[in-house]
């Protein structure tokens, strides 16, 4: 692992160590919420983070890497279909649990800025790609230090956008998100660099 990326992550970790002490030391124990179903309803940041997922994949969509048809052909069919119920379940709990859009000044707070900084690389990491030759090792660049950026960023938002809703649906959804694509990712990417 390159230091860029090993730095990166130990710092996404030390955020997110800090804000549950800061979180558990104020409440004491998890919060209780964790063990409630959702608050149903159509979730303002929800739609928001979907809109910043979508819409750099919507133009992927016409800006594909040569050569990446080929590529997904030889997909691992377990994790792809890991991928696709992550994705399915991610986008329908962040869509429908209004707990992420009850602002209050506490420490599980940190949690959703911590997501919306993740969000925000992510952009910045398409931004990029769109800008380079968009070939494939483009495709599966770090960025930030962030290793396989495009498919770590927002599965790490997510997770922790659960975490801040205390939605116990969201944060598994997330899991099987990141088994499925960052797992596709990392295949590609040790093709790449046979």
């Amino acid at each position: 692992m390159k230091k860029s990326n090993f730095l990166a992550l130990s710092a996404l970790c030390a955020a997110f160590a800090a804000v549950a002490a800061w979180v558990l030391s104020v409440s004491g124990s998890l919060p209780e919420s964790w063990f409630r179903l959702p608050k149903w309803g159509i979730s303002a940041v929800g739609i928001v983070f979907l809109l910043m997922l979508f819409i750099p994949n919507i133009i992927w969509s016409k800006k594909q890497p040569q050569n990446y048809e080929e590529s997904a052909k030889r997909e691992n069919k377990l994790l792809l279909a890991l991928e696709r119920a992550g994705e399915a379940l991610v986008s329908v709990f962040v869509l429908i649990d209004r707990r992420l859009d009850s602002f209050s000044l506490s420490p599980r707070l940190g949690y959703l800025i911590l997501a919306l900084i993740l969000m925000i690389l992510y952009e910045l990491y398409w931004i990029k790609y769109f800008r380079s030759s968009r070939t494939l090792a483009d495709m599966y660049s770090d960025y930030c230090g962030f290793p396989l950026a495009g498919a770590t960023l927002p599965v790490f938002a997510v997770f922790l956008l659960g975490v801040y809703a205390c939605n116990v649906f969201l944060t598994a959804a997330s899991i099987i998100l990141g088994i499925g694509h960052i797992g596709i990712h990392l295949m590609h990417k040790k093709e790449i660099e046979k």
